[in-house]
């Protein structure tokens, strides 16, 4: 709970700053990720990453010379791992090997950005930027491991990344997200956790 507190202090903090930003925008966003359940315990069993997806919308608050700019977004997310269940005897004597873990999470990012909008011009075409900020997580739904696995209900996380601003009206960025609370843990052995490792594209269409 105390990583929760962290990350919405965090988000107090960005909306607090929010307050001096003059323009408004929002769009909808979609992308895909690549995600790794990684264990404390690196030894436990096999993990390997699987493509996931993400897609909902944005808003975005610019400070008036539009340099800096916050924007906060709702979204749908899926992420996906591969858990070698079977290396350990305690699962490969129930028939389980090599399992895919499906957790569907609706995410709140908040973002801090910084545009790099005074090139001469040529920032009416492209616009680099750069970001971070805190995500939580609130678990949606979780395929059938749930006798092997016990799921985190809410999670935090952090993510940063670069991108660019296309024409003013289409945002691509690519960045890594890392947990910093828990996101499941085994339930035979059940002091080994994990947490999300993820890295991340997404395109985001400003319709306003």
């Amino acid at each position: 709970m105390k990583k929760i507190y962290f990350a919405l202090t965090i988000a107090l903090a960005m909306l607090t700053a929010a307050t001096s930003f003059a323009a408004t925008r929002w769009g909808v966003t979609a992308g895909v990720n690549y995600n790794t359940i990684h264990f404390k315990q690196t030894d436990l069993f096999s993990s390997k990453g699987q493509v996931g997806g993400d897609a909902g919308v944005m808003g975005q608050l610019l400070s008036p010379g539009g340099s800096f700019g916050f924007d906060i977004s709702l979204l749908y997310s899926m992420r996906n791992g591969t858990l070698d269940l079977g290396e350990q005897k305690v699962w490969s004597s129930q028939g389980l090997g090599e399992e895919n873990c499906m957790l569907h999470y609706v995410d709140v990012p908040i973002h801090l950005k910084y545009r790099f909008n005074r090139l001469n011009g040529v920032e009416n075409t492209i616009t680099p930027l750069i970001f971070a900020g805190p995500v939580i997580s609130f678990l949606a739904g979780h395929n059938k491991l749930a006798d092997q696995l016990k799921y985190v209900k809410v999670s935090t996380s952090l993510q940063f990344g670069l991108g660019c601003e296309l024409f003013n009206k289409v945002e691509v960025k690519a960045g890594y997200r890392f947990g910093i609370g828990e996101t499941l843990r085994t339930r035979l052995l059940d002091q080994n956790t994990a947490k999300n490792r993820t890295f991340f594209i997404q395109a985001t269409y400003y319709i306003k």
